[in-house]
């Protein structure tokens, strides 16, 4: 008896997903040990924190797939591209990855939606709100970059920005859980 209870067009796409959280999962960690190379430590902490949690999410993306009867499909991971040339330059890729990886999730709730797979579609809104955090926690560090100075930080804010990274929180409020009383 067939048990399966995801699509071929479903379960393709979240198989994809499984190897580009892989690949998130991958960038960080590369981008932790070009960070711990360059001497920021701080940086490198909260790069690694993030490697761990993108590599939970294709966990839980597993989990799913086989919880739903589908066959999971381990594919190769692309390597990470070049090393970011400075602390700027990291976090700009950061959220241009994170974009890119909203941009997938947004594609499996569409699908979700068109096949009226209503699973799917509820078991992927925890990544919709997820993409949301990462990509306000991405947009929220290059802010602080410009505001340190971007590519031309001073020795001494790097020093300072690097010391705060190390402590940064990885959870982010989210626009929609934002009230009055806690903005």
């Amino acid at each position: 008896m067939n048990t399966n209870r995801l699509s071929k067009t479903i379960s393709d796409a979240l198989n994809a997903q499984i190897t580009k959280e892989a690949h998130a999962s991958q960038i960080y960690l590369s981008y932790a040990a070009w960070a711990d190379g360059q001497g920021f430590g701080g940086i490198a902490n909260f790069l690694f924190r993030h490697a761990q949690e993108e590599r939970n999410h294709m966990m839980k993306i597993l989990e799913y797939i086989l919880k739903r009867g589908a066959k999971v499909e381990v594919t190769a991971i692309p390597a990470p591209s070049e090393n970011p040339v400075n602390i700027n330059n990291c976090f700009e890729k950061i959220f241009e990855h994170e974009v890119d990886n909203t941009k997938a999730v947004y594609k499996i709730v569409k699908m979700s939606h068109e096949e009226e797979d209503w699973a799917t579609w509820d078991f992927m809104q925890w990544f919709v709100k997820e993409q949301v955090e990462e990509e306000t926690l991405a947009m929220n560090l290059l802010d602080k970059i410009k505001i340190a100075g971007g590519e031309k930080m001073s020795s001494d804010v790097l020093y300072s920005f690097d010391r705060n990274m190390e402590k940064t929180s990885d959870e982010v409020t989210a626009a929609q859980d934002v009230t009055t009383e806690s903005p």
